[in-house]
């Protein structure tokens, strides 16, 4: 192995520099832990954002790559793909009657909704985003993200894209004109500061949709597959969407997106509407089938439950202990945000030098993302950094 310096005299002569300067490279890692090229051990809390669910070297992920990279990685969408069809029917019979559409990303994912809707639509191709939102940064997606600082060198945009607060539907409501199409909401916003919906917001948003005959999409990129310790966020809320938009953790560690769409709207996309050459492919299907069959397996995602309130015990200990530098602790489940007074660029560089790997959501969140494999003495070493790198930068 290289290193560092070599490394990042390398990253700097032939990589593009769209993710600023890197300061960590990792060599392996096992569990919930991760070891750089120098030896170093860091107990994961960022999940690769959101990704590795399961952890790293996940034993049955492992089989499963092994045997099906010995057989088959890659056909055609042009031919049936057996995983394919076998991943389609758990995400369905663990959501709702339906059909799915499979590609390679969040964004990939989000893309394909827009398209969705817009032909769906007839002629209204207005879309209805929330402020502070993330969904990708393709241009769709992008224009969908209502963020400008990710926008702002970008337009112009799509036309047609508007954006309202979070948990106001009057404001919501006030959007809509005759020309709407679609709405789509995380159910927990990510980039945007870890902000869950209100479960009042949801259900008027739903009944509202459903009178105005307006598509409801559901970004659960992030917040889906077990994060919240339920397998769809969704369902916290007592609220199904029209369109389930998936990836990040579906793929165990490798690259897939996922659109679920109702049974009675599914005949909306036709043949040429869409497609993926990657989308689907016998591998990424056939790791996402066994990452399903893991988090719905046994009382799995009620551990997951469980944990959670653990870590959210002690995050509130710590809060009260900080003596005001900690605002509130939001999320739901293992997607966390800790609000604080003060950079959580800082924090985070230096939970990294004390051995922590977290994650950042806007100028002053925390963000935790942890494997869901996590256990109660990995919390508990967790929060215990956390509590040492805010002294020491807070």
């Amino acid at each position: 192995m290289q290193g560092m310096e070599s490394l990042k005299e390398k990253d700097s002569r032939f990589i593009l520099n769209t993710y600023g300067e890197r300061e960590l490279a990792f060599e392996r890692g096992e569990g919930v832990y991760l070891w750089d090229v120098k030896g170093k051990r860091y107990l994961d809390f960022l999940s690769g954002i959101g990704v590795n669910i399961l952890g790293y070297a996940h034993p049955r992920i492992i089989e499963t790559i092994q045997r099906q990279a010995s057989k088959l990685t890659h056909t055609s969408n042009l031919y049936l793909i057996p995983n394919q069809i076998k991943l389609a029917e758990k995400l369905v019979r663990n959501s709702f009657p339906g059909k799915c559409f499979f590609c390679n990303s969040g964004a990939e994912a989000v893309e394909a909704s827009l398209k969705f809707a817009r032909k769906r639509g007839k002629g209204r191709f207005e879309v209805i985003s929330l402020e502070n939102s993330f969904h990708g940064r393709t241009y769709g997606a992008l224009s969908l993200t209502g963020q400008t600082k990710y926008q702002k060198n970008f337009v112009p945009l799509l036309p047609g894209i508007k954006y309202t607060p979070i948990n106001d539907f009057e404001k919501l409501k006030s959007k809509v004109t005759p020309q709407t199409c679609a709405i789509i909401i995380e159910p927990i916003q990510g980039e945007g500061g870890v902000n869950p919906c209100e479960e009042r917001f949801l259900k008027a948003v739903r009944e509202f949709t459903k009178e105005k005959d307006i598509l409801l999409i559901f970004d659960e990129v992030q917040c889906g597959m077990g994060r919240t310790g339920r397998l769809f966020a969704y369902q916290h809320f007592g609220v199904e969407p029209d369109v389930l938009v998936l990836a990040k953790g579906l793929g165990g560690g490798l690259p897939i997106g996922a659109m679920v769409v109702r049974e009675e709207i599914a005949d909306t996309f036709q043949p040429g509407d869409h497609a993926s050459t990657f989308g689907g492919n016998p591998l990424s299907t056939a790791v996402a089938c066994e990452v399903v069959d893991i988090l719905t397996s046994g009382n799995f995602l009620e551990k997951v439950r469980e944990k959670a309130v653990f870590l959210w015990e002690l995050l509130e200990k710590l809060r009260g202990n900080m003596e005001g530098k900690i605002k509130k602790i939001k999320g739901i489940g293992f997607m966390v945000g800790i609000e604080i007074s003060g950079s959580a660029k800082k924090v985070r560089r230096k939970c990294e030098e004390n051995g922590l790997l977290v994650g950042t959501a806007g100028e002053n969140v925390v963000r935790l993302l942890p494997p869901l494999i996590v256990e109660k003495t990995h919390i508990e070493e967790a929060v215990k950094i956390i509590e040492e790198s805010m002294k020491e930068v807070l």
